[in-house]
């Protein structure tokens, strides 16, 4: 019998999350090894069969003020977490991304259970940000073996001492063929000549108020140069629709918002159409990468942690987008804190749109990348590195 917690938050953390519980599953029925799993996530780590000792999924937060509310809600988490944990220990721990609460809850069981086996899959990306003079991670003190997706990832820990496996990307195992473009467009109801603009503005509520409504400007001012532009915003949570279809309300956007319970079996249909997204950074840029859609990202955070990060922190990053970073180069546009306004994104929009060349440019960059993110199976050699460490 094994008994496993995973740990994550935010949206694309309980998807990554119910990834790798499926191949657990499957690797435990390999090995004919009774499996329990206790999770720290959302309801697709609770669909793909963990209990779900707390829901994290909306409790996602970057930057000092933002994080202010979440405090006591964590606080409160954190305590039944331990109670159910001192009944139950773990016989190992799964972190996947969440680097302030992970790094807490990975400090503390190393504490308690010093023997615990205690893995960092899908690590936070210090890789990719600098504090300062850099150097530094906190992962190293506590963590047993670091599961990286990115190479450069797998590198940066390496050379700081820690024992890393490189598994690649688990994006490559969710890719499938996408659904022929024109039955794709009746589904979703739109003309046969009708473009598409898709918004990715949030999986964190911070970024509902501080992405979406330049995002549904952008929206606008372009719907009113092709009025017949479609907009689509696939919802990452139930409690986002309503915000979401105001901010496009308030912008005069004809738009429509996928509720969150049907956005995952409508995004193959939403990939295959889509002439443009308009994106907030993160892991939502690797996934339209890989499915040929392109893409404007941007982001920005309350002017507190703006402030705080550039001038006390020294906080350095040369892209935003982890497609960039992989690169090391600007294929992806960005747009960050002040520079992300609705006519800079419309700027950049357009020849993206309306430009075949400018387009093809992104796509050939797309196939670069996939080049750099490993073969498939990524899902199953993390689980079966996890069984490793846990039975050894």
């Amino acid at each position: 019998m094994v008994r496993l917690l995973i740990s994550t938050g935010e949206v694309s953390g309980d998807l990554q999350g119910s990834l790798l519980i499926e191949a657990l599953k499957r690797e435990a029925e390999r090995r004919g090894c009774p499996l329990e799993l206790m999770a720290l996530g959302g309801s697709r780590m609770q669909a793909a069969g963990a209990e779900l000792l707390a829901d994290t999924a909306p409790m996602g937060a970057i930057g000092i003020w933002e994080a202010l509310p979440l405090v006591v809600p964590t606080l409160r988490l954190q305590a039944r977490v331990d109670e159910v944990l001192q009944q139950r220990p773990p016989d190992g721990l799964v972190l996947i991304d969440y680097m302030g609460a992970n790094v807490r809850l990975g400090r503390k069981l190393r504490q308690r259970l010093p023997e615990l086996p205690i893995i960092y899959y899908i690590a936070p990306q210090e890789w990719a940000w600098r504090l300062g003079d850099g150097g530094t991670t906190k992962l190293l003190g506590f963590t047993d073996r670091i599961l990286a997706i990115f190479p450069l990832e797998a590198e940066f820990y390496a050379n700081r001492g820690a024992k890393v496996t490189w598994v690649g990307h688990p994006l490559i195992d969710a890719l499938k063929q996408l659904p022929d473009r024109q039955q794709a467009r009746q589904q979703l109801g739109l003309e046969p000549d009708q473009r598409l603009l898709v918004l990715l503005p949030a999986s964190r509520p911070q970024e509902l108020r501080y992405l979406m409504p330049t995002l549904a400007k952008a929206a606008a001012l372009l719907q009113k140069r092709d009025p017949s532009l479609a907009v689509m915003v696939p919802a990452g949570l139930a409690k986002f629709e309503q915000p979401l279809q105001e901010a496009l309300d308030a912008f005069g956007v004809r738009g429509k918002v996928i509720a969150a319970k049907d956005a995952d079996a409508l995004k193959p249909l939403l990939w295959s159409v889509a002439d443009l997204a308009l994106v907030k950074s993160g892991t939502v840029n690797v996934e339209l990468a890989l499915q040929g859609v392109p893409q404007v990202v941007g982001y920005r955070v309350s002017r507190v942690t703006a402030f705080v990060a550039k001038h006390l922190l020294r906080f350095r990053v040369d892209h935003i987008s982890p497609v960039n970073l992989l690169l090391n180069e600007r294929l992806l546009p960005e747009l960050l804190q002040d520079e992300f306004t609705p006519e800079a994104i419309v700027e950049l929009a357009i020849p993206l749109l309306e430009n075949p060349q400018r387009r093809q440019e992104m796509l050939h960059g797309y196939e670069r990348l996939r080049e750099t993110l490993g073969a498939p199976g990524v899902t199953d050699r993390a689980a079966a590195a996890i069984f490793d460490l846990v039975q050894a």
